[in-house]
């Protein structure tokens, strides 16, 4: 009974923390994702599906490395913060406009990169959680 307990514990802190990494992104985009994709902004879609997917991944990795869930909490920081600063440097590596401004006008090239920015991050910083 415990190893029941302890995976609804595991699975209901998991839902938790990637539906908290999505209301933080969500804080940081000066426009609103849930009415970008009512309006069908597929670049606001692909940006969102990779934050999504990069939380999800190094979130995946550090319960399934981790025995302990304050463990998987603290890995899953460590990642989540590494996801949110290479927002920021791709915002910086990229002076000639801005990722939020081309994303909302449904720029799909910013968004794919975004999205591919945000999973290979996660899977880097996965490769280091322990």
């Amino acid at each position: 009974m415990t190893i029941v307990i302890n995976i609804v514990v595991s699975v209901i802190v998991m839902i938790l923390l990637q539906l908290l990494g999505m209301v933080v992104f969500n804080w940081m985009t000066p426009y609103r994702d849930m009415e970008e994709l009512k309006k069908g902004n597929v670049a606001v879609a692909l940006a969102l599906g990779g934050k999504f997917l990069g939380t999800a991944i190094i979130l995946g990795v550090s319960a399934f490395t981790n025995t302990s869930i304050l463990h998987m909490i603290l890995w899953f920081a460590v990642g989540y913060v590494c996801l949110v600063a290479s927002y920021w440097i791709f915002e910086l590596v990229t002076p000639g406009f801005k990722i939020s401004d081309q994303l909302k006008q449904g720029n799909v090239a910013v968004g794919t990169l975004l999205c591919l920015v945000f999973i290979g991050m996660a899977f880097a910083v996965s490769s280091l959680i322990i």
